[in-house]
């Protein structure tokens, strides 16, 4: 199966893992290895740089080889986002950035206008921005035309487990761009996983229903899985729906 490439990088793996909101710091870890990702992202806001002695969370990823994806969550302005990925880029050295633009605290639905803002600003400063948007074709191709790297349409809103709410959209966002389609946010089980891959999503950006799972690791297991099966039924090719039935075996020549 063909690699996922992200700028000038490529993965074995299309799943992408959130680090957050685990019961510790030892099921975090486990998850994120029976998981298979290759990418983990980590919130600027929120980590501590200063993380009790064997259990810094930057160690860690780096000596398993991940790529470190800093997010600018719990930013509601184009401004606090611009400096949080700065200040990303200084700390880890990473020119990488998933840029969250938040509308308000209740939807946790992106700002556009302001993400739109974000985007461009720091495209233009260097950064390989991958944009937290809505499931909206407009918006991502509009994404994709200030130069991101990929677009990441919300399936559902964040930490909701509501699964992928509108896969029309998602097919005519894939129809409409060029870039790499991750579905982040609203994932809660396997399967939800897998349909976003079969819609032909190149990957998957999860979280909570892993950290929040009564069984963790088991699920980061499970989501990895859904995430290979979804991209190889998509690139099989499904047979057509239809109302009625089609015989599996032909009547024509059955012996008399």
């Amino acid at each position: 199966m063909e690699e996922l490439k992200i700028a000038e990088n490529t993965y074995t793996s299309r799943l992408l893992i959130g680090t957050a909101g685990y019961p510790n710091f030892h099921i975090m870890t486990e998850a994120i290895a029976a998981s298979g990702a290759e990418i983990a992202t980590v919130s600027m806001r929120r980590v501590k740089f200063t993380d009790t002695p064997g259990e810094n969370l930057f160690t860690l990823l780096r000596e398993r080889n991940m790529t470190i994806l800093p997010n600018t969550a719990g930013c509601f302005t184009a401004k606090d986002a611009i400096l949080t990925a700065e200040l990303a880029r200084e700390a880890l050295e990473t020119s990488l950035i998933k840029l969250e633009v938040i509308g308000d605290e209740q939807t946790l639905f992106p700002d556009v206008e302001q993400l739109l803002i974000a985007a461009e600003s720091l495209i233009k400063d260097g950064f390989t921005v991958l944009p937290y948007c809505n499931d909206d074709p407009i918006t991502c191709k509009k994404l994709e035309d200030v130069g991101c790297a990929a677009v990441m349409p919300l399936g559902a809103p964040i930490g909701s487990g509501m699964g992928i709410r509108n896969p029309y959209n998602l097919q005519i966002i894939r129809d409409s761009i060029q870039v790499p389609l991750l579905v982040d946010a609203g994932v809660g089980t396997a399967s939800d996983a897998a349909i976003a891959m079969e819609l032909g999503c190149d990957g998957v950006l999860l979280n909570t229903a892993v950290a929040k799972a009564h069984r963790p690791v088991m699920m980061a297991q499970a989501m990895k899985k859904a995430v290979e099966a979804g991209r190889a039924a998509y690139l099989a090719g499904r047979i057509p729906r239809k109302l009625y039935a089609s015989a599996s075996s032909p009547l024509d020549g059955m012996i008399e």
